[in-house]
């Protein structure tokens, strides 16, 4: 008898929640030019009020975005969306001097490049 586990090959984040974080990935497209770039800093961790200094805005307006882009990339929760913005920051960000940008690797964790 071998100590093999019985679920299949995926991610952890798809296991506890059981919706694969790259679904939310390929509904970016929907997103306003402002809520990509909400998005785009939630997923480095900045708070509500972080996040509303940095973009010059009320920290209501940045609630308010924050629950468009959950509910339009399809997650539950703010956490979820700021990983998928991890997992989909070369997506999100255009700016080629970023030093977030992770270097090309194969892999089913990466979010689907753009078309």
């Amino acid at each position: 008898m071998t100590g093999g586990s019985n679920v299949q090959d995926t991610s952890s984040s798809q296991v506890r929640t059981g919706r694969n974080a790259s679904y939310g990935a390929e509904r970016l497209e929907s997103l306003t030019g402002r809520e990509r770039e909400v998005l785009l800093l939630l997923g480095t961790g900045l708070g509500n009020r972080e996040l509303a200094r940095e973009l010059k805005i009320a920290e209501r307006t940045v609630k308010a975005h924050i629950a468009n882009i959950v509910r339009k990339i399809g997650q539950q929760t703010r956490t979820q969306a700021a990983i998928v913005a991890a997992l989909a920051h070369d997506t999100l960000c255009s700016d080629p001097a970023c030093t977030r940008h992770l270097p090309r690797v194969p892999g089913p964790w990466r979010a689907p490049s753009p078309m």
